[in-house]
């Protein structure tokens, strides 16, 4: 299978995901911004949506979401504790934080990426990912990981999100129990050999 994605967005998630699930997956590297391919092609003839990830799956059909394709290649993938196969609390959970993060985190930052965004609305949107940052570190006082003491593919995408503030200087020292956890996510060697693989392309 072959995964699309662009340094320093959403589409880390799904690759540190693979890497904890000893999923093979061609990295794909796209120019989002140009909605271009490294070899010059046409990116929206991949994703008529310009957007990253975008997977190709075995039988060469094109699969997009992030949570959906996390969910796609773990559905295929048993015995992996990511994300549970039985149709149980367990995975309604797991299933419950990509929401979260979806909805309230990743399109939280939305605003703070596009340079047209004026500086009373960045104020609030940082405002408003203060409020989610506060509870997530209450949640983590009490758990290693967002379900419990095993990392899911919910924290691959919490991490890769919340690692946006660093990129977008939001100040996140208020609070130490999602520092801690950024920084455990971060030694794993799933998630260092995707960040290796992004320092890489971006160094290209």
């Amino acid at each position: 299978m072959k995964l699309f994605l662009t340094p320093r967005s959403c589409s880390m998630a799904v690759d540190i995901v693979a890497r904890e699930a000893k999923i093979p997956l061609d990295l794909v590297w796209v120019d989002v911004r140009n909605k271009k391919l490294m070899d010059g092609s046409d990116y929206y003839k991949i994703n008529p949506k310009g957007q990253v990830p975008a997977l190709q799956t075995d039988s060469g059909e094109y699969l997009t979401e992030g949570g959906v394709i996390i969910q796609y290649i773990l559905d295929a993938t048993p015995g992996n504790t990511l994300l549970s196969r039985e149709l149980g609390l367990d995975r309604y959970r797991v299933l419950e934080w990509l929401s979260f993060i979806s909805a309230e985190l990743h399109k939280g930052f939305t605003p703070l990426f596009r340079p047209t965004t004026p500086p009373e609305y960045r104020a609030i949107a940082v405002e408003n990912l203060n409020k989610r940052f506060a509870w997530l570190d209450e949640v983590l006082a009490e758990r290693q990981f967002l379900c419990g003491d095993t990392f899911t593919a919910a924290d691959a995408y919490c991490f890769t999100i919340v690692k946006w503030s660093d990129m977008h200087k939001v100040d996140i020292t208020s609070w130490p129990h999602l520092v801690a956890y950024l920084d455990r996510i971060e030694q794993r060697p799933a998630v260092q050999a995707a960040l290796e693989a992004e320092r890489k392309q971006l160094e290209a």
